[in-house]
């Protein structure tokens, strides 16, 4: 009887959170489905949720919103940011990307350990910004060492840390170009994989060693170990920072065989390498606006080096790799498209497919279940005359509201003295 008490107690409360929910329905918008297929339907938001896409959709109960000639699509997701670690970059006070107190001597670290999400802040004013133009997640990245801590997967509302969808979602590694010599940065990193799989046989089940203080010495501390579990088992990536193909192929060789996964950050010449990364399936992030060399590990970057690896099946995502600009993620994404790539694979590359290589798959889609991060443009979201007019996050429309429009509005009338 109890259970049954509680049972329909338990309904009526989630049936009171559903009515209580924003239900939206978006009419005759030109919509971009999973896929990168456009058709024009309506879709229902409900309860954070898409509820269901097509035409003539009832949405009962909902307040309708006339989109006809507008184009919409999932919201945008920028893959590599520091969003809401970094307030202003110049003031020491603002900035948490990185472990300091413990390594202020030691830059070659391995920081698997730091929990970067305990230095989110929900409330940075570049947030607001940044969804103003149609970003409404990211993954948010620590820096500093070999190995620098885990990413996180946010969503660009609220003002709790309920914003944190997932931790950790990848384990941030920096690999290519450093103050040490490469061959020694591999080496730290692959040292610290092979004690961090031999601590998870000891003490995972049957391993009895650690507990009778049979283990061996570690060089990599133990809670470091037990951050790089999940990246030795396959359960998150490596997002790896590295851009000279001999290192995009070192990387591959030294985890050939394992099942350590990979996202490549920057990849300036990863077009050299392509058919080797697709045959690993691994996603690389580009920066579009790499335009020539930018460094002796850069030397053979290349404007269309997005076109060239999703030509040979990479999985391409796309960031801008400047925290204070992620709100420009549609214009590198044009200007990918500029250089060859397919209009359709730009979409993909902020959508879809930052979505699927950190295992959230109902996010990035338009489908009936997914997560109702939607945004309503006024025309081509790669055109910089293009407005994002309505923003959803988790089916709730977002205010198009930013410290950068209270300025606006502030000062745009000046009152004169009187005489």
């Amino acid at each position: 009887m109890k259970r049954f008490v509680a049972l329909v107690i338990g309904l009526g409360l989630a049936a009171q959170a559903r009515a209580e929910t924003p239900c939206i329905v978006l009419e005759g918008g030109k919509v971009w489905l999973p896929g990168a297929r456009m058709a024009e339907v309506d879709l229902v938001l409900r309860a954070g949720r898409i509820e269901a896409v097509g035409k003539g959709v009832s949405g009962a109960g909902c307040t309708r919103v006339d989109a006809a000639g507008k184009t919409i699509t999932a919201g945008f997701v920028d893959p590599y940011t520091s969003l809401g670690l970094v307030e202003i970059s110049g003031e020491d006070s603002t900035v948490d990307t990185e472990l300091k107190a413990l390594h202020q001597d030691d830059q070659s670290a391995i920081r698997a350990g730091v929990r970067a999400s305990l230095g989110y802040n929900p409330r940075s004013i570049a947030i607001p910004v940044t969804r103003l133009h149609g970003v409404t997640s990211a993954v948010v990245v620590p820096t500093g060492g070999i190995v620098s801590g885990d990413a996180f997967w946010v969503d660009l509302a609220g003002e709790s840390r309920a914003a944190i969808v997932r931790e950790p979602i990848g384990m941030v590694a920096n690999l290519g170009a450093r103050s040490e010599s490469r061959a020694s940065g591999m080496h730290v990193f692959d040292l610290a994989l092979k004690e961090a799989l031999l601590w998870m046989k000891q003490t995972g089940p049957g391993g009895s060693k650690a507990d009778k203080r049979q283990r061996a010495d570690f060089a990599t501390p133990i809670v470091d170990l037990e951050a790089l579990g999940p990246v030795v088992r396959g359960e998150i990536p490596v997002i790896a920072n590295v851009n000279r193909a001999a290192d995009i192929e070192s990387l591959l060789a030294l985890t050939e065989g394992t099942q350590v996964r990979f996202v490549l950050v920057g990849g300036a010449e990863a077009w050299m390498v392509a058919k080797a990364l697709a045959a690993r399936k691994v996603p690389v992030i580009v920066d579009p606006l790499l335009y020539g060399p930018g460094g002796f590990d850069q030397l053979r970057a290349r404007p269309d080096n997005a076109a060239l690896l999703a030509a040979a099946g990479v999985p391409v995502l796309m960031s801008v790799m400047n925290t204070h600009q992620t709100r420009k993620l549609r214009q590198v994404a044009g200007n990918a498209v500029r250089e060859g790539l397919r209009w359709e694979d730009a979409l993909l590359a902020v959508t879809e497919r930052p979505a699927a290589a950190f295992g959230l798959a109902d996010y990035g889609r338009l489908e009936a279940k997914a997560v109702a991060n939607v945004v309503v443009w006024s025309g081509d979201p790669f055109e910089l005359s293009t407005q994002a007019e309505r923003v959803y996050i988790r089916g709730v429309e977002v205010p198009k509201t930013s410290r950068q429009t209270e300025l606006r509005d502030r000062w745009r009338r000046i009152t004169p003295e009187a005489p």
